[in-house]
């Protein structure tokens, strides 16, 4: 999957940029490009006039920015305490026998979903804890639950083509 965007655009949007506008801009790249490609490095460098090797070193400190894209439905399960105590492990591998992939990011071959574990999402008081693009599904702890929101994102998938099911 290949993400084309304008990164021209999205400069334009700070004016006399510097080095504290960096985190911001690669966010908005982020955001609508769907990460952080080789060039966009090297280019968000050279606009805010710093090596790329510190735009990059900036964008590997924070965990919020990927240097691939995910799937239209990028899933996080947390990982932490609680949430593995109440059956995140669990529901990892469910995830990964669903859906074929692994817990790397990597998308499946339609693009649809892409599963990473994260060392905690904060709702340690409803795990087992996963999102989907941000919206928080809590205690997912059997595959009935998981199913549902699996559902969920297929049917949403299947509104945007027009199909109805």
């Amino acid at each position: 999957m290949e993400y084309k965007c304008d990164i021209e655009e999205i400069l334009k949007k700070y004016p006399n940029a510097t080095r504290d506008t960096l985190v911001p801009i690669l966010q908005d790249v982020q955001n609508v490009c769907g990460c952080l490609s080789r060039e966009a490095v090297i280019r968000i460098g050279a606009y805010l006039r710093l090596p790329a090797s510190s735009v990059y070193g900036v964008a590997t400190f924070y965990n919020q920015f990927r240097f691939r894209p995910t799937g239209k439905y990028h899933i996080l399960v947390c990982r932490g305490t609680s949430c593995h105590v109440k059956g995140a492990s669990n529901l990892l591998l469910l995830l990964c026998a669903k859906l074929g992939i692994r817990e790397d990011g990597v998308p499946t071959k339609d693009g649809l979903f892409s599963l990473e574990a994260v060392p905690c999402i904060g709702a340690c008081g409803l795990g087992p804890v996963m999102s989907v693009n941000g919206k928080l599904y809590a205690g997912i702890d059997s595959e009935e639950k998981l199913n549902a929101v699996l559902k969920e994102c297929r049917s949403l998938r299947d509104l945007e083509n027009g199909v109805v099911r």
